[in-house]
């Protein structure tokens, strides 16, 4: 009796020993399993934190290039600029010299313009009366310009197309003063009848020195609207001038004629130009054509007409 039940005594503690193992067991697996997956989401953590670092330092290098590409733009651009710089300067010195070469040109050509004035009025007989034998053969393309009258009338193109020329302009309107040494009154309109001077509208500036200074000074800044036609101005210097005053020059100077007919001109002048009783012209017209960007031909067309009814000269000058 006693031996069967120590067996069972030992077989009751063997079977908790393995309970207890089993239960041990358990536990360390739970433990053992609780580990490693704290360790593999710990490792993907730190891959992924060690890729974002690479990718920041890729960036970083990337940037660092770019900034050096554009560093190396940059210097490009400044030196290029630099050259540019120096291009324009000796552009602009060059311009400046071309400049000064023409004014200086254009001197010489007034001052040549003007001395052929004076030996074209020096080959033509002077004469004291207005209505000369209109049969007497004539140069239609240029000739002497009488200088005996006593009052000069200057009707001048004011529009863009002479603007652009206006140096020229100015020197030819002296050379023309310069050829009439002595007059008693002179006065200066645009092709539409206003006047260069608004306080000697409707009677003459008296001829002196200073008074011929001063007006070429005023026709120099001198800037005025025109249709470039000479109509308007024609009939203000024949109806408020002409018409009081014998012994009168004319002088129409433009580049183009913009009106469709030229009836008009030349009606104007038959009609304002002569003594209703004698019919004799009361004044003579010449004309000074210049050749700007615009012209045709038609202002030189009119002006040969205009000129040959009045016993005056039509002088074409050649472009600059």
């Amino acid at each position: 009796m006693r031996r069967s039940r120590r067996a069972l005594e030992f077989s009751n503690l063997s079977f908790l020993d393995v309970i207890s193992c089993g239960f041990g067991a358990v536990v360390l697996l739970v433990l053992i399993s609780t580990y490693f997956e704290h360790t593999s989401e710990g490792d993907v953590r730190e891959k992924t934190v060690e890729k974002l670092l690479d990718e920041i330092m890729g960036a970083e290098k990337v940037y660092v290039g770019l900034q050096t590409q554009q560093s190396s733009i940059q210097d490009g651009i400044l030196a290029k600029q630099v050259v540019l710089t120096g291009l324009s300067n000796l552009l602009r010195n060059a311009t400046d010299e071309l400049v000064n070469l023409k004014e200086n040109v254009g001197v010489v050509d007034g001052h040549i313009d003007g001395l052929n004035l004076v030996l074209e009025a020096l080959d033509r007989p002077r004469t004291t009366q207005l209505s000369a034998d209109t049969s007497q053969e004539r140069d239609d393309e240029v000739g002497g310009i009488p200088v005996d009258s006593d009052y000069v009338i200057f009707i001048v193109d004011t529009s863009g197309s002479m603007q652009e020329i206006w140096p020229r302009v100015t020197r030819e309107l002296e050379n023309v003063i310069r050829i009439h040494p002595k007059i008693k009154g002179f006065q200066v309109l645009n092709d539409n009848g206003v006047h260069l001077l608004s306080g000697y509208e409707g009677r003459w500036i008296p001829d002196t020195s200073g008074r011929r200074e001063s007006v070429v000074r005023l026709f120099q800044k001198w800037v005025s609207f025109s249709n470039s036609s000479p109509v308007e101005g024609l009939e203000v210097a024949l109806r408020r001038y002409v018409k009081r005053t014998s012994n009168v020059s004319i002088y129409i100077f433009g580049d183009e004629y913009s009106g469709s007919s030229y009836d008009p001109v030349i009606e104007a002048l038959l009609k304002l130009n002569s003594n209703p009783t004698s019919g004799e012209q009361l004044s003579r017209v010449h004309a000074v054509g210049f050749i700007s960007q615009y012209s045709t031909g038609r202002f030189a067309t009119l002006m040969r007409e205009v000129t040959r009814r009045t016993n005056g000269t039509f002088l074409a000058l050649p472009r600059y």
